[in-house]
């Protein structure tokens, strides 16, 4: 059976259920700070080089912590996500605040916080301007259109909500520069969990080429470029990582040829990963507590895609491990499914698997970015706790599992919910 491998063994999670209940996540710390460090060790030949997190892929502030810790600042959309960084922090210009649709009020915090603004539309600027004021540095989001493709997570860029058009980019950058903006950014991102390395070189390329145009043409320039996000990672086990060392020369030889030749070096570099640094670090820890054989057969374990919504939202592949089974042969065929009243609440469709029983504990891989984030409380599902595993082997619980008390806490009715 080919399989994944796994920080921990079947001893060791037992040992946890029995203080922390499935379902739970857990993150593998030693495995997070390695792949920070190899995003930047691949780009140490840039002088000024930073990884902006994507708070939204794991949002939560012992994450945020350690990556602060090695180096990473803060990719934030929301208002909440920007009080993460804070409370960690990360502050000032190592927060890139890029929103869309995005009330005054948010963009008013951004302000406060001192971060950069990445503008999502050129009517935006209007808006900021009336509502905050325009700061002293402020980016565009660009929407390349039907240049590009896209995948299926964003689709393809010119169907996408996001960017400004290239008539817009240039015609915004004319004004905020007449309205006192002193230096400018430019963003992109067009794809997310990208596995072709040569995807992320050819957007830099664009991004490069654009650099120079908007100098020739406007003599603005920019102080950065923002590649954006989107590196995939292998969640089949016949998959690859992507070579970091690949997009990078890729990058730098682009660099070499188009923005030094223009007299714009240097210009930062900044890059906005999520999913590449936490989503292999991260596994979604569950029991199977039935079997059904109608049609087809299926285990239903006690998680369902409130813990995990992926393999629902996108028809998603996550590996899954049944502890204790890892050298048995995969001769059932099965759908392994959760309690939802959803007939999608199905974490593997036609998975050939060992046999499973009722009390076995599948771990379902890949689950450190998108998984407890994306959680809700349909069915009145309580979002589940997430575990780190130190690098000394301890485990330290960082957010606990929630309550019936936390589900009826927004109702104005405050004996709801007391003994059950």
């Amino acid at each position: 059976m080919t399989d994944k491998t796994l920080p921990f063994d079947h001893a060791r999670i037992r040992e946890l259920i029995a203080e922390f209940p499935t379902p739970f996540h857990i993150y593998d710390e030693q495995a997070i700070r390695a792949n920070a460090r190899g995003l930047q060790s691949a780009f140490d030949w840039c002088d000024d080089f930073t990884e902006y997190f994507a708070v939204k892929a794991t949002p939560n502030p012992r994450i945020l912590q350690i990556l602060k810790e090695e180096g990473c600042g803060g990719d934030c959309s929301s208002l909440a996500e920007l009080m993460l960084c804070q409370h960690v922090g990360i502050s000032g210009e190592q927060i890139m605040f890029t929103a869309n649709n995005t009330p005054a009020s948010e963009y008013q915090a951004a302000r406060h916080l001192g971060a950069v603004i990445n503008l999502d539309d050129i009517t935006h600027i209007d808006y900021l301007d009336e509502h905050v004021g325009l700061p002293e540095v402020l980016s565009f989001r660009y929407n390349p259109g039907p240049l590009r493709d896209g995948n299926a997570i964003i689709g393809s860029p010119e169907e996408a909500k996001y960017g400004f058009t290239r008539e817009q980019l240039f015609d915004g950058y004319r004004t905020i520069r007449e309205r006192g903006v002193k230096r400018f950014g430019l963003h992109t991102m067009v794809v997310s969990n990208e596995l072709n390395p040569d995807f992320f070189v050819e957007t830099a390329e664009m991004v490069f080429e654009l650099a120079v145009e908007i100098a020739e043409q406007l003599d603005i320039r920019l102080e950065f470029v923002n590649l954006g996000g989107g590196i995939g990672i292998p969640y089949r086990p016949e998959q690859k990582p992507v070579d970091l060392q690949r997009i990078s020369s890729g990058i730098k030889a682009a660099y070499d040829e188009t923005i030094r030749p223009a007299g714009l070096d240097p210009i930062a570099i900044c890059m906005e990963h999520g999913r590449m640094i936490t989503g292999p670090c991260g596994y979604l820890v569950t029991e199977a507590i039935h079997k059904k054989h109608i049609y087809k057969s299926y285990v239903g374990v006690d998680a369902c895609m409130a813990n995990l919504m992926r393999p629902a939202m996108y028809g998603a592949y996550h590996h899954i491990t049944v502890l204790g089974k890892e050298q048995a042969p995969a001769d059932t065929v099965v759908d392994v499914v959760g309690s939802l009243c959803e007939n999608n609440d199905k974490f593997a469709i036609d998975r050939s698997l060992p046999v499973i029983d009722s009390g076995d504990i599948l771990v379902i891989h890949d689950a450190g970015a998108h998984g407890h984030s994306m959680g809700f409380q349909y069915n009145g599902k309580l979002r589940s706790a997430e575990l780190l595993l130190k690098q000394d082997g301890s485990v330290e619980q960082i957010r606990r599992a929630e309550t019936l008390d936390d589900y009826f806490a927004t109702l104005d009715e405050p004996k709801l919910g007391k003994g059950l």
